[in-house]
């Protein structure tokens, strides 16, 4: 295998992707498998993140499948312990999972709305980072990507509190970076932009709203949820071994 590609070479690495059993984090999910990664699918619902494994394994790859709420922080250290119990080890962990319950003018923002996405999109991802990095510092080295938006340095029209948590992810990223470094541990972020999800589906389906946005994205398209595998298996693997802390934007042009 040539120098340039093994450093993409994800062979014998653990890896945990939670929201994994559709759209972006299934996509990111399956390129760290087709790059030799065991890859353990975590989503709230057992059977879809089952299907995701089946397929893979169906494919030739490497997969299991986890029941895990990002929003429950005793159920994140439950699935990172049981990975590391069944594997030996947890080398990556794509924080990926998220919720936008609201969408609408930020002062309408009901205490609900506001909490569910603050529990899954910050104190989620913050604790399945620190628990990761628990495990990763016994072995001298590891990889966290968290998914974030462009929302979070460009908040969108009507989801002021999901691009308030994206940017808090930024901000986490650096944070956690900057203190991991030193551990061997490297954490960065990609910046999705305008992405064709059913997570997204209040946007896509929004004919005003997703003309006001393409408007703005220079290629004038919507991206594929694998259109942001790239990008991810890059900031995870030996490829950016110098890269820690960086904010990687794949939107299309839209933050330009």
């Amino acid at each position: 295998m040539q120098a340039h590609v093994r450093r993409f070479d994800l062979t014998g690495r653990v890896a945990l992707v939670t929201g994994a059993s559709r759209g972006i984090g299934e996509a990111i999910a399956t390129a760290l498998a087709e790059h030799g990664a065991h890859v353990v699918i975590a989503s709230r619902k057992l059977a879809e993140c089952e299907r995701v494994a089946g397929e893979l394994r169906a494919a030739g790859h490497r997969a299991s499948a986890r029941a895990c709420h990002i929003g429950e922080v005793d159920q994140i250290t439950a699935t990172i312990d049981s990975v590391v119990a069944e594997h030996g080890a947890l080398d990556i962990l794509v924080n990926n999972a998220a919720a936008n319950p609201y969408f609408g003018p930020a002062i309408d923002t009901d205490l609900g709305a506001y909490q569910k996405t603050v529990d899954v999109n910050l104190r989620g991802y913050f604790f399945a980072t620190t628990h990761a990095i628990k495990q990763m510092q016994k072995q001298g080295k590891g990889a966290i990507l968290n998914v974030a938006s462009v929302n979070g340095v460009r908040p969108g029209p009507m989801q002021a509190i999901y691009s308030i948590t994206k940017a808090g992810i930024l901000s986490m990223t650096q944070a956690f970076a900057k203190e991991c470094a030193p551990l061997g541990v490297r954490v960065n972020a990609l910046l999705p932009g305008f992405t064709d999800t059913k997570f997204a589906s209040a946007l896509t389906q929004n004919e005003t709203v997703r003309g006001m946005i393409l408007d703005q994205v220079p290629m004038r398209r919507i991206a594929d949820p694998g259109e942001m595998a790239g990008a991810a298996v890059y900031l995870v693997s030996d490829a950016a071994s110098y890269t820690t802390g960086a904010h990687l934007v794949v939107d299309g042009g839209y933050l330009t």
